[in-house]
């Protein structure tokens, strides 16, 4: 077989969520806004709260160690960690990502940044190379921390954890298609200059531009491709918030059929399951979703086209298909991740309020105690040790 004739996709994908969420209900009562604002208005159940000894790193490496195993490891050439919340302005988080799993020593190892969309481009690259070299493997995870601040119009949008998708060829779950289509517009919806604690955000904007940029995209690739939402069993989107994929598919499926319309609703409910019990993941919100779509839908089948809508403000989208492998519901870790959310501790607000304001200091060694398997332990000479436990 040719390298061109290569069926790469992901083989396997997990994610993890920190230990501490809000009610979204307990916030409506302490923010003094009706409940029905977070949970129909944007439509939001519950948030994950980090605490201070977690971050992107130990979200990372938390959300990959789920899915490989040894031999994985030693097939691996290429980590990619694609985040919007660096801890450093020189060094890869995923250079430590790397360590800490006990990857092979000789593996490509990167950070990827363009707002909410870098998982997509790390998983465009992680397939180049594995059809040039099939028999190794490429790990892309997006990890990342949404904090906008307390009393803060995108208080209610926040969230944190990663996603982990390891790529390989003959993969056990989906393939991805040679059809992506990607829009680039240079414009400010939502930004962070460098040194700014918290995002500057353009609320309408950016929810305009995204639903534009979706209708552009769909436009232009169903152009390109003949394609029709006939042809997909179900769509997922970036989902900053559960209700802004819903705003930006509606107005397309207007001169659609109810049948088409009904299945792609009902799977659009299936794939926002857990992004309601988690809020904003960034860069893994999409793919958040995507694992919410395999394992909670009843109808799902191999051979299934979904199609892939990802944004990063700024602005970058790009819509793309992947392809159901048989069996691939036996590969997937429905149990596990129900356990995750489940066994979570509800903060009530005034601890939510303190665990977030704390901060870590660089300039002042310190030690943590923290029994998560992934965990910064201490703070020395100016940079942060994880432990593995």
């Amino acid at each position: 077989m040719e390298n061109n004739e290569l069926k790469v996709g992901i083989d396997k994908l997990s994610f993890f969520v920190p230990h501490y969420y809000v009610d979204m209900s307990d916030l409506a009562r302490a923010r003094h806004v009706d409940k029905a604002k977070f949970h129909i208005g944007i439509g939001q159940d519950e948030m994950a709260v980090s605490p201070v000894t977690q971050d992107i790193v130990t979200f990372a490496a938390s959300a990959a160690n789920q899915i490989l195993d040894e031999q994985d490891k030693a097939l691996v050439d290429l980590v990619i960690v694609a985040t919007e919340s660096s801890i450093d302005e020189s060094k890869a988080s995923a250079v430590i990502v790397h360590g800490l799993l006990g990857i092979q020593p000789f593996a490509r190892s990167i950070e990827m940044k363009e707002a909410c969309y870098a998982a997509t481009a790390g998983i465009a690259s992680a397939v180049d190379y594995v059809r040039l070299h099939p028999e190794r493997k490429a790990l892309v995870i997006a990890s990342d921390l949404a904090k906008y601040g307390l009393n803060s119009g995108g208080e209610p949008t926040q969230g944190a954890g990663a996603v982990a998708m390891l790529i390989s060829s003959n993969p056990k779950i989906l393939f991805v298609n040679d059809d992506a289509l990607t829009l680039t517009q240079d414009v400010y919806d939502f930004w962070r200059p460098t040194g700014q604690t918290y995002p500057s955000v353009d609320g309408q904007f950016s929810n305009a531009v995204y639903i534009e940029s979706f209708s552009r995209v769909w436009d232009e690739y169903a152009k390109r491709t003949a394609s029709q939402f006939s042809d997909f069993a179900a769509l997922a989107f970036h989902t900053p918030y559960t209700k802004m994929g819903k705003k930006a598919l509606l107005p397309k499926l207007e001169n659609e059929t109810e049948s088409v319309k009904t299945r792609l609703l009902t799977q659009f409910e299936r794939a926002i399951t857990y992004n309601r019990r988690i809020g904003n993941l960034y860069t893994g919100s999409l793919y958040l979703s995507l694992i919410s779509l395999l394992e909670n839908s009843e109808t799902l089948k191999a051979g299934d086209k979904i199609g892939l809508f990802s944004y990063g403000s700024g602005a970058v989208a790009e819509f793309y298909s992947v392809e159901l492998v048989s069996g691939f519901d036996q590969h997937l870790k429905k149990n596990e991740h129900e356990l995750l959310l489940h066994q979570r501790e509800k903060l009530s607000i005034r601890a939510y309020e303190k665990m977030f304001e704390e901060k870590i200091d660089l300039n002042h060694n310190e030690t943590f105690s923290d029994e998560t398997p992934y965990a910064i332990s201490e703070i020395k000479a100016n940079h942060r040790l994880y432990r593995q436990k």
